[in-house]
């Protein structure tokens, strides 16, 4: 009798998991017969030293090898193998219940693209997850992921999780790290994926944990910075901006007394150095948001829309304007100056403020012509 085509592809990545991946395999299909479908467990053996490979081929997994080691490299090694509708994700230490997946793709059948599993609205048992993870690591970058990406769920780095089959296109997944968690989840986010959560057992890990708290960690935070270029660069780069400007116009005609003391140029340098150092990283932060947009297809409508009303020559005219006016300014303080014989230069916060706006306007010119870098069209037109 011909074997039926899976509907189910179980992905199991393994690292010198001898002690229990039989068992979890096992587990696997029995979480696929529970289900009333018809399935596959794939096993990635990532290059592991000890017999992994053999004891989870003996208890009937389809075994794949992927020597890059990482855990989003064994993901996208057993992803690409899978042959299922229905793809289920999970650990190789016994620490996830996939004898209880058939809920999973329940939801997914019903129409939800991604359903991760939540051990914070599940049950913890024992000392399964360690107290700073617990309490600190998880909450935190779940957390973090939430604010930055706009995402819903209460336990990002659950590894039970289930996908469909025509999500992953649209994911465009790529990390080879631990990140490959967080990844997964804010791009189906922002891609307009249904996402769901279902409550799961989590229980003490079987032999010795390949995480590296803080390293891991570092990873996840890193990816997200990077992917969330608004909040890595364009806030905290507009709050510069805005308070060196706010503090520069306020300081622009000479000290003024505040709380008791006279602020002077010295402050007002300061609040030069914030206007420029806030519009660089604001300048990043557009750059960065431009590249994601244009060359890893990221969707900005915020962009989508500037970039159909403002050109190359917008950016020039504002930029070429507001040098203009600040060097006008600035000859008209160097005739003043000159025609006192050039002693002590009396309009030093004018000077200070007109010089910024030079800087600003001059920055605004170069960086129009990067931004129409960026967006030019990466495919050359054979001409005829």
């Amino acid at each position: 009798m011909a074997t039926p085509t899976p509907q189910i592809s179980v992905v199991i990545p393994c690292l010198n998991e001898e002690e229990a991946v039989g068992r979890v395999v096992e587990q696997a299909l029995e979480g696929i017969r529970n289900s009333g479908r018809p399935g596959e467990v794939v096993v990635v053996d990532n290059a592991s030293t000890d017999r992994s490979a053999e004891v989870a081929a003996a208890h009937g997994a389809r075994v794949v090898s992927e020597k890059r080691r990482g855990y989003g490299s064994a993901y996208l090694a057993g992803l690409a193998e899978a042959h299922g509708d229905y793809i289920v994700m999970g650990d190789a230490d016994e620490t996830y219940p996939l004898q209880e997946l058939a809920p999973f793709v329940d939801k997914l059948e019903a129409g939800d693209d991604l359903v991760i599993g939540s051990r914070f609205e599940g049950t913890i048992h024992g000392d399964a997850m360690p107290f700073l993870n617990r309490f600190v690591g998880n909450p935190i970058l779940t957390g973090m992921l939430n604010v930055l990406f706009g995402v819903k769920v209460s336990d990002a780095h659950c590894g039970m999780r289930a996908v469909r089959r025509d999500a992953l296109a649209k994911l465009e997944l790529h990390s080879t790290g631990m990140e490959f968690a967080s990844e997964m989840v804010f791009k189906a986010y922002r891609r307009g994926l249904t996402v769901s959560e279902i409550p799961i057992d989590y229980y003490p890990r079987v032999g010795e944990s390949k995480l590296n708290r803080f390293g891991d960690a570092w990873r996840h935070v890193r990816f997200m910075l990077l992917y969330s270029p608004s909040w890595l660069y364009l806030y905290p780069g507009a709050a510069l901006l805005l308070l060196g400007f706010a503090g520069m116009l306020v300081l622009a005609s000479g000290p003024v007394d505040v709380f008791g003391r006279s602020w002077q140029i010295h402050t007002m340098l300061g609040f030069v150095a914030l206007t420029l150092i806030g519009a660089q990283i604001v300048q990043l932060g557009v750059f960065a948001r431009t590249y994601a947009r244009v060359r890893i297809g990221e969707e900005d409508p915020l962009l989508d829309r500037l970039g159909s009303r403002l050109k190359l020559e917008h950016g020039l005219i504002a930029g070429g304007l507001v040098a203009l006016a600040a060097s006008i300014g600035l000859i008209a303080v160097g005739a003043e100056w000159a025609l006192d014989g050039f002693g002590t230069l009396g309009r030093v916060y004018e000077t200070a403020l007109l010089a910024t706006l030079l800087g600003l306007g001059i920055q605004v010119v170069f960086a129009s012509f990067f931004l129409a870098l960026l967006s030019m069209p990466l495919r050359r037109e054979t001409l005829r």
